[in-house]
């Protein structure tokens, strides 16, 4: 074992010291098959002048086929969601690793990053004002999606002797097809997504996230940070660390934490200066129910905001990509439905709340003064628009950026975990050496610019919602008996609250 922390440790020193030549190396290598990979997994059907990704294609008709086939659980699940979070019905005696307040808040610190800040800005500049009726509309039918997945999660999950669990797409969607007699088929779709959410989990979970973070805090530092990526990822690579080391408990009393104080943190100031713009309000409504129905000034009109509107909600919440399922899995209940029922809450968090309010943000700037962002974009869009009120903003917002990365880190390392237990065994050697590589990869993120390695990392997350959806379809008959079950049981009384 000391070997083994020996060597990592040496792997981590080492690459904090590389060299440009090795980017451009690995660039040079990597740049086809990203681009292969890339092609095939964000193809794109032109429609009307607009250019459509198939992939979301494929997660948004799911969200609205389980939105349609779950009787609008989006809406009747809502305040059952909020009893739950409370402890309301929370069995003392359930088995399971958090409680379900820790797992959303685990599973909203994955999903909530740098996107919400940046990616709003992205969408909104290329997809107009209209771009953001979409995106809540999506993230809407995005909750119904979350619940069928997150309620497989629990129902599959796999519960050791010591206490701890594991689940995930991995385990229902080998379970789920053996059980339909087609068990080398659900092997092979297991397998696929298991190696897929690890990769995912190293590049855009980790490496994107760190070096974005790295980015923000040289940028309000004016620069002193330069050539001291290295510093940065190993501070950040030792905090992740100690997170990560305790397990998804210690993730959990982090994140439950981390997560409610970011999100007010960041959109007290947002809404802040948006009451500072209110005179402009009536007028951003409008652009935005016009530019939904009529895209002026967008490829595609109508239909290329309401693409991008979707693309940025399934980019930013992701339902449909299974991924929040791993943390929801862990929860202490002994009803799936209930922690299906939790996860609604994720993408209203995460798209309808957080995204929405960073899109009114941009949209008050742009009717108060058109040219506010000059030729910058994503962050550097959103932060203009912040800075218009707070000249001192950007340092506050470089802090949230900060929290944003860290908690879709420690998270993802989570995801990653399960990935790669599924695959190699439960061993706590091999855990260990699971969590000191994925600290490595947070500390060569702020040095290295490996562009098309974290290419191939986005497009196998996206790649994996294929097998993910497909088991989703064939598993909803379950969810729904299930949940059927459940409510007629809350209703007559059998289950009881707690509180």
């Amino acid at each position: 074992m000391k070997r083994i922390y020996f060597l990592l440790g040496l792997f981590l020193y080492s690459i904090t010291n590389a060299h440009a030549g090795i980017d451009e190396a690995i660039n040079a290598a990597t740049a086809p098959i990203a681009s292969l990979i890339g092609t095939i997994v964000f193809f794109k059907i032109p429609i009307f002048g607009a250019q459509l990704p198939v992939v979301v294609l494929w997660l948004v008709a799911g969200a609205v086929f389980f939105t349609i086939y779950m009787g609008f659980i989006n809406i009747r699940g809502f305040k059952h969601a909020i009893q739950l979070i409370k402890g309301d019905y929370s069995d003392p005696n359930s088995h399971g690793e958090v409680s379900h307040f820790q797992a959303l808040a685990t599973a909203v610190s994955g999903t909530v990053g740098i996107g919400n800040i940046g990616g709003v800005a992205v969408a909104v500049t290329v997809g107009g004002p209209g771009a953001t009726f979409w995106l809540i509309l999506a993230g809407f039918l995005g909750m119904s999606t979350k619940f069928v997945e997150c309620t497989l999660g629990v129902k599959y999950r796999k519960e050791f002797d010591d206490g701890h669990v594991s689940g995930g797409p991995m385990y229902y969607l080998r379970q789920g097809f053996k059980d339909r007699g087609m068990e080398g088929f659900g092997k092979f779709m297991g397998t696929l997504y298991a190696v897929g959410i690890f990769i995912g989990a190293l590049g855009i979970g980790n490496m994107f996230q760190s070096n974005q973070a790295y980015v923000q805090l040289n940028n309000v530092s004016g620069g002193a940070l330069d050539g001291l990526g290295w510093l940065v990822g190993l501070i950040l690579a030792a905090v992740v660390f100690l997170v990560i080391v305790g397990g998804i408990k210690s993730i959990a009393r982090v994140t439950e934490k981390i997560v409610p104080f970011m999100a007010v943190f960041y959109c007290l100031f947002a809404i802040i200066v948006i009451l500072m713009n209110v005179n402009t309000i009536p007028q951003v409504i409008v652009n935005i129910f016009t530019g939904a129905f009529t895209g002026e000034g967008v490829a595609g009109g109508a239909l290329g905001a309401m693409i991008i509107g979707f693309q940025r909600a399934v980019f930013s919440n992701e339902a449909g990509i299974g991924s929040a399922s791993i943390a929801h899995s862990a929860v202490k209940t002994n009803e799936p439905i209930t922690e299906g029922v939790v996860s609604l809450l994720e993408p209203f968090i995460d798209t309808i709340i957080i995204c929405t309010i960073t899109a009114l943000v941009i949209g008050t700037a742009q009717v108060a003064d058109p040219g506010f962002a000059g030729d910058a974009q994503g962050v550097a869009m959103t932060s203009a628009a912040f800075e218009r009120e707070f000249s001192w903003f950007p340092i506050p917002l470089a802090f949230a950026a900060l929290l944003f990365a860290f908690s879709t880190m420690i998270s993802w390392s989570y995801y990653g975990l399960k990935g790669w237990t599924y695959m190699f065994g439960e061993g706590e050697t091999g855990q260990t050496v699971y969590k000191l590589m994925f600290c490595a990869f947070v500390a060569l993120g702020c040095v290295v610019q490996l562009g098309p390695i974290l290419d191939i990392s986005d497009a196998l997350v996206f790649l994996i919602c294929v097998p993910n959806i497909l088991g989703l379809y064939f598993l909803a008959p379950i969810v729904k008996r299930d949940m059927e079950s459940y409510f007629a049981r809350v209703q007559s009384g059998e289950i009881r609250k707690f509180k």
